[in-house]
């Protein structure tokens, strides 16, 4: 066997790298987000308004939560499913959502978006924590997402594309912690 030769070492270790390099060129980033807002309540003051996967009401965007069949307990198993109606003229858009994950000593759950139009939130592979913190006695409200972009390809439409995402899932959010701060008064 005769040793390879310095020039096709790097020879090959150019090739594998820009085969990585390429690689890593195509196809949308996973886009993370993060909000929060510290309220003028307590953590379970706030934690019994929003903490019940089966109820969304807190939501101005949410007209009705619905619990699938298939869910026996809307609030303790993990895998529940809630379908999610939103106030909208002329049609009743949804969003599918099931849980993931459910620690109410943590004031926390997490949960994924199982079906969405993405004219509805173009997003995909959507995942999310809602928690509730104590900050000094006062309620953080920490909302968290991760997500892909609505269009899984190259050079997306600009409704589908990752700023579309990251402004709808934001604007989602944002009008969630501004009911809650509406409701409980942002701590000052």
């Amino acid at each position: 066997m005769r040793p390879l030769t310095t020039k096709a070492v790097t020879l090959a270790l150019a090739a594998l790298l820009a085969s990585g390099g390429m690689a890593l060129a195509h196809g949308p980033v996973r886009l993370k987000l993060e909000l929060d807002e510290v309220l003028n309540a307590s953590p379970d003051e706030v934690w019994a308004a929003i903490g019940k996967f089966d109820d969304m009401s807190w939501h101005p965007a949410v007209a009705r939560t619905e619990m699938t069949a298939d869910s026996p307990d809307a609030v303790t198993p993990e895998k529940s499913t809630r379908v999610l109606h939103l106030k909208a003229e002329g049609g009743d858009p949804t969003i599918t959502e099931t849980l993931t994950k459910h620690q109410p000593e943590k004031r926390c759950y997490g949960y994924l978006i199982k079906a969405v139009e993405v004219t509805v939130l173009p997003v995909t592979n959507y995942a999310a924590t809602l928690c509730v913190n104590d900050a000094g006695g006062k309620a953080k409200v920490v909302w968290k997402g991760g997500f892909y972009r609505g269009y899984p390809n190259n050079e997306p439409p600009p409704e589908l594309n990752d700023e579309a995402a990251t402004k709808a899932v934001t604007g989602v959010y944002q009008a969630g912690l501004d009911a809650l701060a509406e409701r409980f008064g942002k701590a000052e």
